[in-house]
Parts: structure tokens; C-alpha cells; sequence
């Protein structure tokens, strides 16, 4: 797939599906801007990027918080001129019953993984619109569409990010712009390691047979790779997926089957 001369915001790109993410892009000459709370993680991956021969740029922000995502978007804006495609991947995890769930823990996941991409399509999309080209995907979850024990506002929120998404779809649709979900399983990411890492400690099982536990759920018998989610993602930026709208396409191994 050949995008070059596309720029790109990638959030949550310091690991994970946010860095595979950003890697596919610039391999098909898209110019990235890769951000995220750590700093010290997206400052490799920026130069990774850029060691494919593309602008890449490091910037930290809470996508949480409005006003740093104001701030995201005019300072990925001044790096590579502007933003044709965004990548909404920032989100977090948390576990525990819902009767235990806390006022805060509750606020900052709605913060991170609902609020978060409603203010990345809100400063995307009117540029997009403008220009008369646009993508945007949002990383959810198949826990937007069905229902996990002890993951309370986890499933909240990305069922939330599946109507944004569709709402967005349907504003942008007469104007050239796309927006999709993809919903991953059980993703073989440090997110899923420090999971794995939680479980077995409030437990005592051991951490490799929680993760053969996580890869049963799959009719595959393996947990989806980075790079997989990351393919899904660079298709749905190209021109072939012109098409697709609206959507939140399951990378699972069959999962919800």
C-alpha cells in the first residue's frame, strides 16, 4: 500500500498495537506523529519510524484531558502540516467487580478510552472534512460488543467508542472522510502481560497458565499479534477501503464466534 505524503497522528504509540501501528504507516511512506503519556517510548519509536524514511515526531499528552489534546493536534499539526489520518489507540484496563470498581478508577478509564477519542475525532475531522480526505480509526475492542466479568467500565467505554464511531461516520460520510473501529481480542501487548501479571497475583496461578487460559478463549489457540491489528488499520487508511464506514471489524482469531 502506497500512502506517501499522508501524515498521521497515532495515539497510545509508545507499545503495542500503537507502535505496530505507527511502524505500518511510515513503511507506506506515511508521515507519523506518535504520542502517549511515556515519553521515553514514543521517543524510540519516533526514531524507528523515522528510520524508514518518513518525518516521525514524539509528543507526550493525556488524551483524557481536552486541553492536551488541543495542544496534541496544534503541535502535530506545526511538525508535519497538518493531519490526514488518526489512529485514537490510547486506552487502559483496569480490573476489578463492578461493586468494586472506584468513583476513580470508573472516570479515568471513561476518560482515557471514551472521552479520549471523542477529542481526537473533534480536532481531527473538521480538517479532514476541509480537505475533502480523511481517515480515522479508533482502536476499540470485542469487549465493545459483548459483555467480559470484572472489566465494568473497560466494556462501558468501548461500547461507547462503537456509537462515537458511528456517529462520526455518519456526519463525515458525504465528505470524503471514513471512520471505523477495529476490535481486537486478547492481543499478545504488555498491556495483556500486566493484565496477566494482576491476575496472577491476586490468585497465585501462575502467569503461563492464565495466558493458555486467554488463548482457549480463541477457536485459533493463540493470542492476535500487534502487527495483525496494525494490517487491519493500515487497510482501512487506504483508498481501497473508500468504502468501509461506520464499522467495528473484529481481529479476534473468531473469538466471538
Amino acid at each position: 500500500m502506497d500512502l506517501r505524503g499522508r501524515r498521521a497522528l497515532v495515539t497510545g504509540g509508545g507499545r503495542g498495537i500503537g507502535r505496530a501501528t505507527a511502524l505500518a504507516l511510515a513503511g507506506a511512506g506515511v508521515d507519523v506523529a506518535v504520542a502517549a503519556r511515556t515519553g521515553g517510548e514514543v521517543e524510540a519509536v519516533s526514531r524507528e519510524v523515522r528510520g524508514l524514511g518518513v518525518r516521525g515526531t514524539a509528543l507526550t499528552a493525556d488524551v483524557g484531558r481536552a486541553e492536551d489534546v488541543r495542544t496534541l493536534f496544534r503541535t502535530a499539526r506545526e511538525a508535519l502540516g497538518g493531519i490526514d489520518i488518526l489512529v485514537a489507540n490510547a486506552g487502559i484496563a483496569p480490573s476489578a467487580p463492578l461493586v468494586k470498581t472506584t468513583d476513580e478508577t470508573w472516570s479515568e478509564v471513561l476518560a482515557v478510552n471514551l472521552s479520549g477519542p471523542f477529542y481526537c475525532l473533534r480536532e481531527a475531522l473538521p480538517e479532514m472534512a476541509g480537505r475533502g480526505w480523511g481517515r480515522a480509526v479508533v482502536v476499540a475492542s470485542i469487549a465493545g460488543k459483548t459483555a467480559m466479568p470484572y472489566i465494568a467500565a473497560y466494556v462501558a467505554s468501548k461500547h461507547g467508542v462503537l456509537g462515537l464511531t458511528k456517529v462520526a461516520a455518519l456526519e463525515m460520510a458525504g465528505k470524503g472522510v471514513t471512520v471505523n473501529a477495529v476490535c481486537p481480542g486478547y492481543v499478545d501487548t504488555p498491556m495483556t502481560d500486566g493484565g496477566v501479571a494482576r491476575i496472577a497475583g491476586k490468585t497465585g496461578v501462575e502467569p503461563a497458565a492464565i495466558r493458555r487460559q486467554l488463548e482457549e478463549l480463541s477457536p485459533q489457540k493463540r493470542l492476535v499479534t500487534a502487527e495483525e491489528v496494525a494490517a487491519l488499520v493500515l487497510f482501512l487508511c487506504g483508498e481501497e477501503a473508500r468504502g468501509i464506514t461506520g464499522q467495528g471489524l473484529n481481529v479476534d482469531g473468531g473469538t466471538l464466534m
